[in-house]
């Protein structure tokens, strides 16, 4: 069984895998695995870039939206014309010459990675380049393309401790996808400290942050800047405190992290 194991953290945007699927589809009829793909309005591999947090403190990560070639995959008993099919080594494919252009399986597709053709007016997506793999080609072609090793495609008995390290896209869905995340970005708090009276950055103040819902401490120090992160956060509501030797204890309540949040300049009073 195939598996695609996407390292968001090693992505570094250049757009190979999205812009090598367009080379191998746009054009390209590869029936029965899939009719060419528009010039325009479909990204089959999609990436989509991510800007979290605000001015000054921004991160910026890349997204890969693609099919998610479901073990449990819901397009397919949507499709009332048989089109959709899963193949023995987990690749969900449309074929395109039984596909009547309903659009049942758009609309049934969580993820929303089925595209429609009015042109040939049919819906279609990504096939993890079957029509090479099965040719003895060992990976598509957005994976062949990706210059940081962020993309890797294969058997899935050969990659479980990569899949371990890894999670899906919103289980809650229970479609069981055969592509894996790994490094999906999670919530951070950040700020600056600095002496309110001297208007100077405080470097090596402790900042603590507890986790209500679990009462658990993080702790770290701030930088030369005055400077302080807490990465990888779950969703919830964080108090903060701040020490520095010669001022006052400054705490911050209610943080919430739906989004990233940037708490911008605190100051310390002595």
């Amino acid at each position: 069984m195939r598996v695609l194991v996407i390292d968001i953290s090693k992505c570094n945007g250049c757009y190979n895998c999205q812009i090598a699927c367009k080379d191998e589809h746009v054009g390209n009829d590869w029936t029965p695995y899939a009719k060419p793909q528009p010039d325009t309005g479909q990204f089959w591999m999609k990436i989509t870039d991510m800007v979290r947090g605000t001015i000054p403190k921004v991160k910026l990560s890349y997204l890969h939206d693609i099919c998610q070639h479901c073990d449990d995959a819901p397009c397919i008993p949507a499709c009332r014309q048989k089109a959709i099919y899963k193949r023995d080594d987990g690749i969900v494919i449309i074929n395109p010459e039984k596909c009547s252009g309903r659009m049942d399986c758009i609309h049934a597709c969580p993820y929303k990675t089925i595209y429609f053709n009015d042109v040939l007016n049919i819906a279609q997506k990504c096939t993890f380049c079957a029509h090479l793999i099965d040719q003895g080609w060992q990976e598509p072609r957005c994976v062949e393309a990706c210059p940081t090793g962020a993309l890797k495609f294969g058997e899935e008995s050969a990659m479980k401790e990569l899949i371990s390290q890894a999670e899906i896209l919103h289980p809650e869905y229970g479609a069981r996808p055969r592509v894996y995340y790994k490094g999906l970005p999670k919530c951070f708090i950040t700020g600056d400290v600095y002496d309110s009276k001297k208007d100077i950055c405080l470097p090596g103040a402790t900042v603590t942050l507890r986790d209500l819902a679990t009462g658990k401490d993080l702790t770290t120090k701030t930088d030369s800047f005055g400077g302080f992160w807490f990465k990888e956060l779950k969703a919830g509501t964080y108090f903060l405190t701040i020490k520095a030797e010669g001022y006052q204890v400054r705490t911050l309540d209610n943080i919430y992290t739906e989004k990233d949040v940037n708490l911008g300049d605190i100051g310390l009073d002595q």
